[in-house]
Protein backbone atom coordinates (compact mmCIF):
# COMPACT_ATOMS: atom_id res chain seq x y z
CA UNK A 1 0.00 0.00 0.00
CA UNK A 2 1.47 3.57 -1.25
CA UNK A 3 1.88 5.83 1.63
CA UNK A 4 0.07 8.23 -0.07
CA UNK A 5 -3.03 5.81 -0.48
CA UNK A 6 -6.82 7.16 0.27
CA UNK A 7 -7.12 4.75 3.22
CA UNK A 8 -3.57 6.31 4.36
CA UNK A 9 -4.64 9.64 4.05
CA UNK A 10 -8.62 8.96 5.16
CA UNK A 11 -7.62 7.60 8.31
CA UNK A 12 -6.34 11.16 9.99
CA UNK A 13 -8.31 13.63 8.32
CA UNK A 14 -11.54 11.87 9.64
CA UNK A 15 -9.49 12.13 13.12
CA UNK A 16 -9.28 15.80 12.62
CA UNK A 17 -12.61 16.18 11.85
CA UNK A 18 -13.70 14.08 14.91
CA UNK A 19 -11.75 16.19 17.48
CA UNK A 20 -12.74 19.45 16.52
CA UNK A 21 -16.41 18.29 16.46
CA UNK A 22 -15.73 16.54 19.92
CA UNK A 23 -13.77 19.94 21.29
CA UNK A 24 -15.72 22.59 19.74
CA UNK A 25 -19.11 20.71 21.22
CA UNK A 26 -17.84 19.76 24.39
CA UNK A 27 -17.19 23.00 25.84
CA UNK A 28 -18.33 26.37 23.66
CA UNK A 29 -21.17 26.90 26.56
CA UNK A 30 -18.53 26.97 29.40
CA UNK A 31 -16.31 29.54 26.80
CA UNK A 32 -19.75 31.59 26.39
CA UNK A 33 -20.37 31.29 30.08
CA UNK A 34 -16.84 32.34 31.06
CA UNK A 35 -16.95 35.52 29.36
CA UNK A 36 -20.36 36.38 30.00
CA UNK A 37 -19.45 35.48 33.99
CA UNK A 38 -16.61 38.23 33.91
CA UNK A 39 -18.53 40.78 32.37
CA UNK A 40 -18.88 40.40 28.27
CA UNK A 41 -21.82 41.39 26.63
CA UNK A 42 -23.32 38.56 24.31
CA UNK A 43 -21.74 40.42 21.26
CA UNK A 44 -18.52 40.47 23.36
CA UNK A 45 -18.79 36.81 24.10
CA UNK A 46 -19.61 35.89 20.36
CA UNK A 47 -16.50 37.82 19.05
CA UNK A 48 -14.48 35.92 22.26
CA UNK A 49 -15.78 32.22 20.46
CA UNK A 50 -14.98 33.30 17.11
CA UNK A 51 -11.62 34.50 17.57
CA UNK A 52 -10.50 31.43 20.21
CA UNK A 53 -11.85 29.41 17.18
CA UNK A 54 -10.70 30.62 14.35
CA UNK A 55 -7.20 31.09 15.98
CA UNK A 56 -7.37 27.20 17.34
CA UNK A 57 -7.75 26.54 13.60
CA UNK A 58 -5.27 28.63 12.12
CA UNK A 59 -2.34 28.11 14.93
CA UNK A 60 -2.72 24.29 14.45
CA UNK A 61 -2.25 24.24 10.42
CA UNK A 62 0.86 26.51 10.92
CA UNK A 63 2.18 24.26 13.71
CA UNK A 64 1.71 20.73 12.02
CA UNK A 65 3.04 21.76 8.54
CA UNK A 66 5.86 23.48 9.79
CA UNK A 67 7.09 20.90 12.20
CA UNK A 68 5.19 17.41 10.32
CA UNK A 69 4.09 16.98 13.67
CA UNK A 70 0.55 16.55 14.87
CA UNK A 71 0.49 19.65 17.41
CA UNK A 72 -3.47 20.19 18.49
CA UNK A 73 -4.15 23.58 19.45
CA UNK A 74 -7.09 23.91 21.85
CA UNK A 75 -8.74 27.21 23.76
CA UNK A 76 -8.16 26.83 27.65
CA UNK A 77 -11.93 25.33 28.92
CA UNK A 78 -10.11 25.14 32.83
CA UNK A 79 -9.50 28.77 32.09
CA UNK A 80 -13.03 29.36 31.02
CA UNK A 81 -14.49 27.07 33.97
CA UNK A 82 -12.05 29.34 36.25
CA UNK A 83 -13.70 32.39 34.71
CA UNK A 84 -16.75 31.07 35.92
CA UNK A 85 -15.88 30.39 39.26
CA UNK A 86 -14.06 34.16 39.35
CA UNK A 87 -16.75 36.42 38.40
CA UNK A 88 -16.74 40.20 37.90
CA UNK A 89 -13.06 41.52 39.23
CA UNK A 90 -12.82 45.59 39.02
CA UNK A 91 -12.72 47.30 35.96
CA UNK A 92 -15.50 44.76 34.05
CA UNK A 93 -14.70 42.73 30.98
CA UNK A 94 -11.75 45.34 29.75
CA UNK A 95 -10.19 44.64 33.08
CA UNK A 96 -10.63 40.82 31.77
CA UNK A 97 -9.19 41.50 28.94
CA UNK A 98 -6.36 43.21 30.21
CA UNK A 99 -5.62 39.94 32.45
CA UNK A 100 -5.88 37.84 29.70
CA UNK A 101 -3.10 39.73 27.76
CA UNK A 102 -0.67 39.74 30.55
CA UNK A 103 -1.07 35.11 31.03
CA UNK A 104 -0.78 35.34 27.12
CA UNK A 105 2.81 37.31 28.36
CA UNK A 106 3.61 34.99 30.82
CA UNK A 107 3.26 32.09 28.28
CA UNK A 108 5.36 33.92 25.70
CA UNK A 109 8.07 34.34 29.11
CA UNK A 110 7.57 30.64 30.01
CA UNK A 111 9.07 29.85 26.15
CA UNK A 112 11.55 32.61 26.07
CA UNK A 113 13.31 32.16 29.76
CA UNK A 114 13.93 28.69 30.82
CA UNK A 115 14.40 29.51 34.60
CA UNK A 116 11.02 30.96 34.26
CA UNK A 117 9.99 28.18 32.10
CA UNK A 118 11.46 25.43 34.80
CA UNK A 119 9.64 27.38 37.95
CA UNK A 120 6.32 27.19 36.47
CA UNK A 121 7.10 23.39 36.18
CA UNK A 122 8.39 23.17 39.92
CA UNK A 123 4.90 23.79 41.02
CA UNK A 124 3.71 20.78 42.53
CA UNK A 125 1.76 19.08 39.90
CA UNK A 126 -0.86 17.76 42.99
CA UNK A 127 -1.31 21.52 44.30
CA UNK A 128 -1.92 22.22 40.34
CA UNK A 129 -4.55 19.74 40.27
CA UNK A 130 -6.00 20.39 43.49
CA UNK A 131 -6.65 23.71 41.96
CA UNK A 132 -8.34 22.83 39.25
CA UNK A 133 -11.11 20.39 40.85
CA UNK A 134 -11.39 23.45 43.31
CA UNK A 135 -12.46 25.60 40.33
CA UNK A 136 -14.26 22.47 38.60
CA UNK A 137 -16.04 21.48 41.50
CA UNK A 138 -19.23 24.07 41.69
CA UNK A 139 -19.64 23.71 38.37
CA UNK A 140 -20.12 19.89 38.22
CA UNK A 141 -22.64 20.23 40.97
CA UNK A 142 -25.49 22.29 38.12
CA UNK A 143 -26.49 19.08 36.79
CA UNK A 144 -27.66 17.93 40.31
CA UNK A 145 -29.32 21.40 40.90
CA UNK A 146 -30.89 21.39 37.51
CA UNK A 147 -32.40 18.31 38.18
CA UNK A 148 -33.83 19.41 41.36
CA UNK A 149 -34.76 22.94 39.80
CA UNK A 150 -35.78 21.36 36.35
CA UNK A 151 -36.24 18.01 36.18
CA UNK A 152 -38.10 16.88 33.12
CA UNK A 153 -35.43 19.31 31.27
CA UNK A 154 -32.50 17.86 32.79
CA UNK A 155 -33.04 14.11 33.50
CA UNK A 156 -33.02 13.49 29.06
CA UNK A 157 -29.98 15.29 29.12
CA UNK A 158 -28.12 13.25 31.75
CA UNK A 159 -28.90 10.15 30.61
CA UNK A 160 -27.99 10.10 27.02
CA UNK A 161 -24.94 11.29 28.59
CA UNK A 162 -24.48 8.27 30.79
CA UNK A 163 -25.58 6.25 27.98
CA UNK A 164 -23.11 7.60 25.56
CA UNK A 165 -20.72 7.10 28.31
CA UNK A 166 -21.43 3.41 28.46
CA UNK A 167 -21.76 2.77 24.27
CA UNK A 168 -19.69 5.66 22.41
CA UNK A 169 -17.48 7.64 25.26
CA UNK A 170 -16.19 9.96 22.69
CA UNK A 171 -19.86 11.15 22.18
CA UNK A 172 -21.57 11.44 25.45
CA UNK A 173 -20.52 15.35 25.73
CA UNK A 174 -20.98 15.78 21.84
CA UNK A 175 -24.59 14.26 22.16
CA UNK A 176 -25.38 15.82 25.65
CA UNK A 177 -24.96 18.95 23.55
CA UNK A 178 -27.18 18.23 21.23
CA UNK A 179 -29.80 16.96 23.59
CA UNK A 180 -29.64 20.07 25.18
CA UNK A 181 -29.55 21.99 22.28
CA UNK A 182 -32.89 20.18 20.98
CA UNK A 183 -34.41 20.57 24.34
CA UNK A 184 -34.01 24.14 24.28
CA UNK A 185 -34.95 24.70 20.67
CA UNK A 186 -38.68 23.16 21.34
CA UNK A 187 -38.96 25.42 24.66
CA UNK A 188 -36.99 28.34 24.64
CA UNK A 189 -37.83 30.62 21.36
CA UNK A 190 -34.77 32.58 20.27
CA UNK A 191 -35.08 36.66 21.29
CA UNK A 192 -36.43 38.98 18.20
CA UNK A 193 -33.36 39.90 16.17
CA UNK A 194 -31.34 36.85 17.17
CA UNK A 195 -30.95 35.40 13.96
CA UNK A 196 -29.51 38.74 12.66
CA UNK A 197 -26.21 37.58 15.01
CA UNK A 198 -25.91 34.66 13.37
CA UNK A 199 -22.25 35.25 11.74
CA UNK A 200 -19.83 36.38 13.57
CA UNK A 201 -19.16 40.04 14.66
CA UNK A 202 -15.58 40.78 15.86
CA UNK A 203 -15.72 43.38 18.54
CA UNK A 204 -12.63 45.35 19.37
CA UNK A 205 -12.33 45.69 23.07
CA UNK A 206 -9.74 48.44 24.86
CA UNK A 207 -7.96 46.61 27.58
CA UNK A 208 -7.91 47.99 31.00
CA UNK A 209 -5.57 46.96 33.59
CA UNK A 210 -6.72 46.26 37.51
CA UNK A 211 -4.83 44.52 40.51
CA UNK A 212 -7.73 42.68 41.27
CA UNK A 213 -7.61 40.89 37.45
CA UNK A 214 -3.63 40.54 37.23
CA UNK A 215 -4.04 38.50 40.28
CA UNK A 216 -7.47 37.07 40.38
CA UNK A 217 -7.56 36.28 36.43
CA UNK A 218 -4.07 36.37 34.81
CA UNK A 219 -1.95 34.47 37.53
CA UNK A 220 -4.46 31.38 38.25
CA UNK A 221 -5.41 31.56 34.46
CA UNK A 222 -1.74 31.14 33.83
CA UNK A 223 -1.07 28.42 36.10
CA UNK A 224 -4.05 26.39 35.13
CA UNK A 225 -3.48 26.38 31.03
CA UNK A 226 -0.15 25.53 32.07
CA UNK A 227 -0.66 22.99 34.41
CA UNK A 228 -3.60 21.31 32.78
CA UNK A 229 -3.17 22.01 29.10
CA UNK A 230 0.51 22.49 28.42
CA UNK A 231 2.19 20.27 30.24
CA UNK A 232 -0.61 17.36 29.70
CA UNK A 233 -0.39 18.28 25.90
CA UNK A 234 3.65 17.85 25.95
CA UNK A 235 2.72 14.44 27.48
CA UNK A 236 0.16 13.42 25.17
CA UNK A 237 2.91 14.11 21.84
CA UNK A 238 5.42 12.66 23.65
CA UNK A 239 3.90 9.29 24.88
CA UNK A 240 2.79 8.64 21.00
CA UNK A 241 6.61 9.56 20.11
CA UNK A 242 6.95 13.00 19.49
CA UNK A 243 9.68 15.42 20.72
CA UNK A 244 8.41 18.46 19.75
CA UNK A 245 10.65 21.86 20.65
CA UNK A 246 8.56 23.45 23.66
CA UNK A 247 10.19 27.21 22.96
CA UNK A 248 8.21 27.51 19.72
CA UNK A 249 5.07 26.51 20.82
CA UNK A 250 4.96 28.16 24.27
CA UNK A 251 5.61 31.31 22.00
CA UNK A 252 3.51 31.22 19.59
CA UNK A 253 0.80 29.85 21.70
CA UNK A 254 1.45 33.22 24.04
CA UNK A 255 1.71 35.72 21.14
CA UNK A 256 -1.83 34.69 19.12
CA UNK A 257 -3.58 34.56 23.05
CA UNK A 258 -2.08 37.70 23.25
CA UNK A 259 -3.93 39.29 19.69
CA UNK A 260 -7.09 37.78 19.90
CA UNK A 261 -7.57 38.84 23.86
CA UNK A 262 -8.66 42.18 21.77
CA UNK A 263 -11.29 40.48 20.32
CA UNK A 264 -12.73 39.30 23.92
CA UNK A 265 -10.65 35.93 23.70
CA UNK A 266 -8.64 34.20 26.61
CA UNK A 267 -6.20 31.63 25.56
CA UNK A 268 -5.14 29.43 23.36
CA UNK A 269 -2.70 26.09 24.25
CA UNK A 270 -1.79 22.79 23.88
CA UNK A 271 -4.69 20.26 23.53
CA UNK A 272 -4.72 17.16 25.92
CA UNK A 273 -7.73 15.66 25.16
CA UNK A 274 -8.31 15.90 21.34
CA UNK A 275 -4.49 15.75 21.35
CA UNK A 276 -4.92 11.90 21.88
CA UNK A 277 -7.04 11.47 18.66
CA UNK A 278 -4.67 13.26 16.74
CA UNK A 279 -1.49 11.51 17.77
CA UNK A 280 -2.60 8.33 18.48
CA UNK A 281 -3.42 5.27 16.16
CA UNK A 282 -6.87 6.77 15.84
CA UNK A 283 -5.50 8.87 13.38
CA UNK A 284 -3.49 6.26 11.34
CA UNK A 285 -1.02 3.46 11.90
CA UNK A 286 1.85 6.29 9.79
CA UNK A 287 3.11 8.27 12.90
CA UNK A 288 4.83 10.40 9.66
CA UNK A 289 1.40 11.34 8.62
CA UNK A 290 -0.64 11.94 12.31
CA UNK A 291 -0.26 16.08 11.42
CA UNK A 292 -2.69 15.76 8.66
CA UNK A 293 -5.26 15.58 11.13
CA UNK A 294 -4.28 18.63 12.76
CA UNK A 295 -4.68 20.47 9.71
CA UNK A 296 -7.82 18.93 8.53
CA UNK A 297 -9.68 19.68 12.20
CA UNK A 298 -8.00 23.28 11.76
CA UNK A 299 -9.94 23.57 8.40
CA UNK A 300 -12.90 22.45 9.93
CA UNK A 301 -12.55 24.47 12.60
CA UNK A 302 -12.24 27.44 10.91
CA UNK A 303 -15.90 26.48 9.31
CA UNK A 304 -17.31 26.13 12.99
CA UNK A 305 -15.38 30.01 13.47
CA UNK A 306 -18.25 31.00 11.07
CA UNK A 307 -21.37 29.49 13.34
CA UNK A 308 -19.90 31.40 16.62
CA UNK A 309 -22.47 33.82 16.57
CA UNK A 310 -25.06 31.54 16.54
CA UNK A 311 -23.97 29.45 19.12
CA UNK A 312 -23.80 32.23 21.41
CA UNK A 313 -27.25 33.80 20.89
CA UNK A 314 -28.80 30.38 21.21
CA UNK A 315 -26.87 29.90 24.53
CA UNK A 316 -28.17 33.61 25.87
CA UNK A 317 -31.50 32.67 24.94
CA UNK A 318 -31.36 29.51 26.62
CA UNK A 319 -32.42 28.81 30.84
CA UNK A 320 -29.20 29.50 32.17
CA UNK A 321 -28.96 26.47 34.87
CA UNK A 322 -29.60 24.19 31.54
CA UNK A 323 -26.48 25.45 30.18
CA UNK A 324 -24.42 25.63 33.58
CA UNK A 325 -25.70 21.47 33.41
CA UNK A 326 -24.59 20.55 30.54
CA UNK A 327 -21.33 22.60 31.26
CA UNK A 328 -20.89 20.47 34.57
CA UNK A 329 -21.31 17.30 32.57
CA UNK A 330 -18.71 18.24 29.79
CA UNK A 331 -15.88 18.66 33.32
CA UNK A 332 -17.06 15.78 34.87
CA UNK A 333 -14.31 13.45 33.15
CA UNK A 334 -11.91 16.69 33.94
CA UNK A 335 -12.72 17.04 37.62
CA UNK A 336 -12.00 13.04 37.84
CA UNK A 337 -8.61 13.58 36.21
CA UNK A 338 -7.72 16.71 38.42
CA UNK A 339 -8.72 14.56 41.87
CA UNK A 340 -6.89 11.93 40.68
CA UNK A 341 -3.63 14.21 40.09
CA UNK A 342 -4.26 15.84 43.43
CA UNK A 343 -4.16 12.59 45.28
CA UNK A 344 -1.67 10.59 43.80
CA UNK A 345 1.38 12.21 45.93
CA UNK A 346 0.80 10.61 49.47
CA UNK A 347 3.53 13.38 51.03
CA UNK A 348 1.27 16.01 49.40
CA UNK A 349 -1.69 14.90 49.61
CA UNK A 350 -3.18 17.19 52.94
CA UNK A 351 -2.05 20.42 51.05
CA UNK A 352 -3.42 19.40 48.08
CA UNK A 353 -6.81 19.24 49.85
CA UNK A 354 -6.31 22.24 51.86
CA UNK A 355 -5.67 23.47 48.19
CA UNK A 356 -8.71 22.33 47.16
CA UNK A 357 -10.97 22.60 49.68
CA UNK A 358 -9.53 26.90 49.59
CA UNK A 359 -10.37 27.23 45.90
CA UNK A 360 -13.65 24.93 45.72
CA UNK A 361 -15.20 27.58 48.62
CA UNK A 362 -15.44 30.94 46.65
CA UNK A 363 -13.09 32.90 49.31
CA UNK A 364 -12.19 36.19 47.97
CA UNK A 365 -10.14 38.73 49.83
CA UNK A 366 -8.96 41.91 48.64
CA UNK A 367 -11.05 40.96 45.11
CA UNK A 368 -8.81 38.03 44.78
CA UNK A 369 -10.75 34.70 43.89
CA UNK A 370 -10.36 31.37 45.41
CA UNK A 371 -8.32 30.13 42.96
CA UNK A 372 -5.46 32.01 43.65
CA UNK A 373 -5.79 31.52 47.51
CA UNK A 374 -5.84 27.97 47.34
CA UNK A 375 -2.44 27.78 45.52
CA UNK A 376 -1.17 30.29 48.36
CA UNK A 377 -2.77 27.98 51.19
CA UNK A 378 -1.58 24.67 49.73
CA UNK A 379 1.97 25.73 49.25
CA UNK A 380 2.02 27.46 52.73
CA UNK A 381 1.02 24.03 54.21
CA UNK A 382 3.36 22.28 51.86
CA UNK A 383 6.32 24.62 53.07
CA UNK A 384 5.51 24.29 56.76
CA UNK A 385 5.32 20.78 56.17
CA UNK A 386 8.79 20.52 54.91
CA UNK A 387 10.62 23.05 57.62
CA UNK A 388 9.07 20.96 60.31
CA UNK A 389 10.65 17.65 58.68
CA UNK A 390 13.73 19.25 58.10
Amino acid sequence: MSDHSPTTIAQPIFAGVLASIVGFASSFAIVLQGFAAVGATAEQAASGLFALTLAVGLLGIVLALLTKMPITIAWSTPGAALLISTGMVEGGFPAAIGAFIAAGALIVVAGLWRPFGRAVSSIPMPLASAMLAGILFNLCLAPVRALSEMPLATLPIILIWAIALRFARLWAVPLAVLATGLIIGLTTPLPEGALNAIWPAPVLIVPGFSLDAMVGIAIPLFVVTMASQNIPGLTVLRSNGYAPEVRPIFISTGLVSMVIAALGAHLVNLAAITAALCAGPEAGADKTKRYIAVVSGGIFYIILALGAGFAAAFVAAAPPLLIEAVAGLALMSSLAGALMGAMADDDLRLPAIVTFVTAASGLTIFGIGAAFWGLVAGGALLALLRIERA
